[in-house]
This record gives structure tokens, sequence and C-alpha cells, in this order.
């Protein structure tokens, strides 16, 4: 690599992916998700942004989810961000949204130290009068859906590290039966759902969910409504908890219902062939974990594009978390979740590969070129899409039309050369800059 310092002309960097031909690309699968999920009696859901609910966001989250829960929609700084004033826009398109599709919602979340309005969390209040803001939301906001939602998620992330009880306005202003008196108002205000509580870092047997675990026994024994607990499961790449399975399976002996609640799983970009192979492993084994323990009703992924995900923004240079690339094409990870539903893959009947090269490099820029071939396939169009790692900005294409939004690269082909025969090949180029390094990106085609 001493060469990206020298400007010396480099040897092609290459990198391709195969897209699947014959269905197009988000039914890969020999039936939705959804169908798979059905015939298992298990949940296969996916977290909506109400604003996206359009297009092909829209298709997909209907067409393979049987389940959708509000992102952020439900939260008591989105719900009523000023005292008294509420706005229920994007939570009712939600579920107006799931009710049209025979999807079940989740909702998420009554009781939680975090994304609650500033004049809540900024206020000075006694105990008679945070207890009365509480039970009052979990009225007011499961009043207005009763009947309507399957599960709520009623208090999140009650939980340390250590086990220890998080310091928050709850904990702090109530004692640690603030959980109990949610969970009570809870079943006041909507008896037909099913109640939750919802934390990460618990997927595991560890001093976390342990913690949980014991709440959880000991709400039970004293006949407070705890119908179900949820492990949100952010997870990092390679590491899914090999006592995953064991913990869903010591809950559910407690006589409480287990959900995946939050899955998405991250790795270091950029994505290659080797991290999305261990990615698909890694949902698989999650997805098993859950297909085996028959109180697991199922799994929920928190978005379910790559360009939707939560992840970039809060874990920088970490993404690619979720079942389909930034283009909506299914990843690994699909078929691997669809497999563990029951379901098969359709074996490729031809294939068309996108191969990115580096072809001259100097000390503030570079020339790339992208060839695209057919082998058992054609094309009428195409759009190769890739994600830079490390800064690297497209200053000129030619042959395509290249247009980038922060770190991700659109092309799509020129008038005169969409068509690529069975056999055939097209090749476009692009000039761009770069600092610090220069790493290959992997390309997707769209």
């Amino acid at each position: 690599m001493r060469s990206l310092r020298t400007g010396l002309s480099l040897a092609s960097l290459v990198t391709g992916l195969a897209l699947l031909l014959g269905a197009p690309p988000a039914q890969a699968a020999d039936l939705p998700l959804r169908d798979l999920a059905d015939a298992k009696n298990k949940v296969i859901g996916t977290a909506v942004a109400g604003s996206k609910l359009t297009g092909t966001y829209a298709e997909i989250a209907a067409r393979e989810f049987n389940a959708v829960t509000p992102e952020n929609a439900m939260k008591w700084g989105s719900v009523e961000p000023t005292r008294g004033t509420y706005n229920w826009a994007e939570a009712d398109r939600i579920v107006d949204f799931a009710e049209a599709n025979g999807q079940q919602v989740r909702g998420h979340t009554l009781v939680w130290h975090s994304q609650n309005p500033s004049w809540l969390a900024n206020g000075a209040w006694t105990a008679a009068e945070l207890r009365q803001l509480m039970n009052s939301h979990i009225a007011t906001t499961m009043g207005r859906y009763q009947g309507r939602l399957a599960t709520w998620d009623v208090v999140n992330e009650a939980f340390n590290e250590d086990g220890t009880y998080r310091q928050s306005l709850w904990y702090n202003g109530l004692g640690t039966d603030y959980i109990a008196e949610a969970l009570t108002a809870a079943r006041a205000a909507d008896p037909s759902a099913k109640l939750y509580i919802n934390d990460y870092n618990v997927e595991g047997v560890n001093a976390k969910s342990t913690a949980m675990y014991n709440l959880v026994r000991s709400l039970k024994e004293r006949g407070v409504p705890i119908d179900g607990v949820g492990l949100q499961a952010h997870l990092i790449l390679g590491q899914v908890p090999a006592t995953l399975q064991q913990n869903i399976q010591r809950f559910a002996d407690l006589g409480v219902d287990v959900a995946i609640t939050e899955l998405d799983i991250r790795m270091t970009l950029p994505a290659d062939s080797a991290k999305l192979a261990q990615q698909a492993a890694d949902y698989r084994q999650v997805l098993n974990a859950c297909v085996a323990v028959p109180r697991c009703v199922g799994a929920t992924v928190w978005g379910f594009g790559d360009a939707d995900s939560w992840v970039p923004s809060t874990f920088p240079g970490q993404g690619a978390a979720t079942p389909y690339d930034e283009g909506y094409a299914p990843k690994p990870a699909y078929h691997a979740i669809a497999e563990a539903l029951g379901g098969t893959t359709t074996p490729p009947t031809g294939a068309c590969t996108a191969t990115y090269s580096v072809v001259n490099q100097w000390n503030s820029g570079f020339t790339g070129q992208v060839r695209i071939a057919c082998d058992g396939a054609s094309l009428s169009s195409w759009k190769a899409n890739w994600t830079y790692g490390a800064g690297q900005q497209v200053t000129q294409a030619w042959n395509a039309t290249c247009t980038q939004s922060g770190t991700a690269v659109s092309c799509s082909n020129a008038s005169y050369n969409g068509t690529v025969p069975d056999g055939g090949s097209v090749t476009f180029g692009f000039n761009a800059s770069w600092t610090g390094s220069n790493p290959v990106p992997t390309v997707t085609l769209g």
C-alpha cells in the first residue's frame, strides 16, 4: 500500500457482487418472510417511520413483515412535545398502515429515561405529581389505540450493565416500584394488550439479564401484570451470545413470552463478502434460537434497510446492520432469516456483476472504473450503488450519471448504454478525491 502515498499508478483493486436475477430482488425468497413466520406461528416485524411509508419502502414493509413497531412515533417526546398538546399524526399513520396490511403493531415505548419532552425531563416534580403524569400518559396513549395494538413495551431500559437500576426520572422519583405501577396502569388502559419490559445487552446470561430475570420473577410472584420480556438484540458482528437460547428459555420458564424486539447486527464498514456471510450466520443463529423456544414469539428488525438504520449516526464507522442494503436489495442476512423460518432461496438463473477498479491514483485523487457484465442474464437498465468508507468524493463521471449523498454513491446508465445482453458488458468511469486511505467499496446493482 505504499503506492497510495507516493502517487504511483495502482493495479486494479477489484470487488464485485452478483445480483440474482429472474425475480425482483426483494422477492428472492420462495415466500415472503411474513408467510414463513405465519406458518411457524411467529412474528417477523420491522421498525418503521411513518414519513417513509411510501414507494419501495412501504411495499417491502407490507409484503415481508407481519408486524411493525413505530421507531419513534409513540415515544413521549413525539406524542406530547408540549404539555397537554398531542401530535398523533405519525403514530396514527403507522397503525392505519398496519391494519390495512394485516399486521400487528408493537407499541414502543411508554416509560423510558430517554426521548422525553423537555417539559417533563426538566420539571421539578413531587412523587405524587410524577406518578400522576406517568399514569395519565399511559392511559392517554394506550387508550387512543385500545384494542388495536397487540403488544406494548411498557418500561424500557430499566437496568445498568451491572444489574443495578438505572438512575432516571422514574427511578429517582418513584423508586423501584415505578415498574410495577406502570404495568398495572397499562393493564387498566388496555386489558387486551400484551405488556412487556424491554432492554438491551440482555440477550445472553449476564448480570443485566439476571437482574431482569429476578425482576420478572418477583413481579409474577406479586401478581403484577407482566406478559413478556423484550430482548433488543442490537448486536455486533460475530458476537451473538452463546447463551441466547438458554436465556430465552429461562424467561419462558417463568411463564412469560419472549420477543427479539430491535434486532440488527452492525459491522465495521465497508462491508465485504466475508462480513456479510458472518452477518447472515449471526441472523440465522438469533432466529434459530427463537424458533427453538415455543414462547419466543418472534423477532423484529430495527429497520430493514441500511439506508434507514440508526447505526451509522450512533456508531461512526459502523453500519450495514440490516437485512437489506441501501438500495433495498436483500442481503445474505435476509436469506438467512428466511431459511431459519423454514424457507428456501431461489437458485439464480443467471447473474450480472459490478466490478469496481481503481485504475490510477495520485496524492489527492484517483480515477475509478466500474464494469457491469452479465452471464446467463441480461439488463435493460442498470444502477450501481456503493458506500465510501473513508470520505471519498466523486467529482466527475462519464458513461453514467452519478450522484453522491454523504457516503452513498449511485450511478445509473446513460441513454445509450442501459442494455447489457447475456455475455455482454458496459463500463463507466469517474474521478474522485481522497485523503488518508482509499478502501475499495462493495458495489451492488439495483
